[in-house]
């Protein structure tokens, strides 16, 4: 819980949709939405389990937008998943003549909104989804919902943390009493700062 509460992995957005609804534990004052961490955490679990039912090659995590892809880069390392970062490139679940063609027997996204194209492309397919979805996300043709913030550094860190421990342990490969060799800031993005200049 401490871990959950510190990584802002509840902290919403100011908007919620009908779907995400019964995620949300309640409002501040400031009119950020606050998810239910134990329904994130129950959610974590069970996508984890759906998740260490196939071969690890055919799980396929995308992530397009930047704080995400240390994640996913980090968590496909240990699950032996494949990673989809930066710009998705359109066929790359539909057109096997592609080069960059990959055959996903699932789909783990990291922002609805961000990743539309890699979701579409599932439907079109028939391939599941799993989301990390936030208070505000479109939760068209995804499967199983993980309510996080999917947008702070922390946050997405530790859910990919998190997913990888409990896909391991679904799979068999880790003790459930033990952690990941790797601590949660190994899948943590770095903070990327541009320079500005000013004047003429």
């Amino acid at each position: 819980m401490e871990l959950y509460l510190a990584s802002g992995i509840r902290i919403g957005t100011h908007i919620k949709n009908k779907v995400m609804q019964r995620f949300i534990y309640n409002v501040r004052p400031d009119g950020l939405y606050i998810l239910d961490v134990r329904k994130t955490d129950e959610r974590i679990r069970i996508a984890a389990k759906f998740l260490a039912r196939y071969e690890p090659e055919k799980v396929v995590a995308v992530s397009v937008r930047q704080y995400g892809q240390q994640p996913v880069k980090t968590f496909c390392s240990l699950t032996r998943a494949i990673p989809v970062l930066g710009r998705f490139i359109p066929g790359t679940f539909t057109n096997p003549s592609l080069s960059n063609y990959v055959e996903a027997n699932v789909v783990l996204v990291t922002d609805p909104k961000a990743d539309a194209q890699a979701i579409d492309e599932a439907s079109d397919v028939g391939i599941p989804v799993v989301a990390l979805c936030d208070t505000d996300s479109l939760c068209s043709n995804v499967d199983l919902i993980i309510p996080v913030n999917n947008k702070g550094r922390k946050s997405l860190a530790l859910t990919y943390w998190l997913l990888a421990r409990q896909v391991l342990r679904e799979r068999g490969e880790l003790e459930p009493d033990k952690d990941l060799p790797v601590p949660v800031e190994a899948f943590e993005a770095k903070i990327v700062r541009t320079m500005t200049t000013t004047g003429e």
